[in-house]
């Protein structure tokens, strides 16, 4: 699926004279590989309302067109690395961590901790940072708050960048917690370990039973299970094994905030109507948009991305065959940044 399915004749004259001048669809700044990397130029932390702050950063341009980088989980917060998807010269990037994740506080905190909480906080940092309307770019859970965001908030999008896709139907919860077992057996046995034998009856059961640890006040209890479901989705992240990966979902601050902020979505089927993402599509088909889903993806399997580019003709759809689930995987990675990169054409 190309480009021109949603381009105007006008638009695409631009998007071919600009593209020529650049040269960037031909051949991107970096062929792929990430961004330099950079440091904010500013930062700070929004307060929310009595109990939550969070923590917000731009960096690149600032006069660039702005991009806003949506982070996975829901729960795991942000990274530096996250801001060399971007090419800093044109863009202004803006970077934040969603509420109870991350920087922001506090940690792993549930109460008014929604997805309506989460689109409404979209909002108040686009206002406070005084910008009309932004590029969005979202993978795994961030795909999701994409989605989400953009169906509420259309006319504050100049275009998505999905990747990785769920859409928290009952049928991937159940596949996260219970199918995917058939992929990654042995890390499944360790997810399983901790739990008696009628916890683990079917994902139901492992879905309660470590929504009871995770939010239990004890951190001999809450810890442990933090790590054990933080771990267990690190490990199937990734096509090839990424010990470097798993480490990074084995630190507390990633496992508690990712593993109970998860649990607590999950139970609550993201506190949205089920089926709400496809349903409202009709809302942004006019926005120009880049999915990009790995073949093997083990967390978030491609049947979800093909049933949004199934009810979204228009969006430009990369499967990348060599890739499972994580961002920075190469194939993944190069495709995201070249995404980013035809943008610029379009935006310019």
């Amino acid at each position: 699926r190309g480009w021109g399915a949603w381009l105007p004749d006008k638009l695409k004259l631009h998007f071919f004279l600009v593209s020529s001048m650049l040269d960037i669809t031909r051949h991107p700044v970096i062929s792929g590989d990430f961004y330099p990397e950079i440091e904010p130029y500013d930062s700070g932390k929004l307060p929310l309302d009595g109990l939550h702050s969070m923590y917000w950063e731009q960096s690149g341009n600032p006069d660039g067109v702005p991009a806003l980088f949506l982070h996975g989980g829901p729960g795991a917060g942000a990274g530096a690395k996250h801001r060399r998807f971007f090419d800093p010269a044109f863009y202004r990037v803006i970077v934040f961590d969603q509420r109870g994740a991350g920087r922001s506080t506090p940690l792993a905190e549930l109460a008014d901790n929604t997805t309506p909480h989460l689109i409404g906080d979209i909002e108040r940092l686009r206002e406070h940072l005084g910008i009309a309307s932004w590029l969005v770019f979202g993978g795994s859970w961030g795909s999701t708050l994409a989605l989400a965001y953009a169906e509420h908030h259309p006319d504050c999008c100049l275009g998505l960048v999905l990747r990785g896709i769920f859409l928290c139907r009952p049928s991937e919860i159940e596949w996260f917690l219970w199918h995917q077992r058939n992929i990654f057996p042995e890390a499944w046995r360790q997810l399983v370990a901790p739990l008696a034998a009628m916890e683990r009856a079917d994902y139901r059961a492992i879905l309660a039973a470590y929504h009871a640890r995770l939010i239990h006040p004890d951190p001999t209890v809450h810890l442990p299970a933090a790590h054990t479901w933080s771990v267990y989705e690190g490990s199937c992240s990734t096509l090839l094994p990424d010990p470097d990966l798993v480490a990074h979902f084995d630190s507390d601050v990633v496992a508690l905030g990712l593993a109970r902020i998860e649990a607590h979505y999950f139970m609550h089927q993201i506190f949205l109507p089920e089926n709400f993402l496809l349903d409202n599509i009709g809302i942004i088909r006019h926005l120009p948009t880049v999915i990009v889903q790995g073949r093997y993806d083990g967390v978030c399997p491609i049947v979800s991305a093909d049933a949004l580019a199934q009810a979204w003709p228009e969006a430009e759809y990369h499967i990348i065959d060599d890739a499972g689930h994580s961002a920075f995987e190469p194939g993944i990675r190069k495709a995201l940044i070249e995404a980013m990169d035809r943008f610029k054409a379009l935006l310019a």
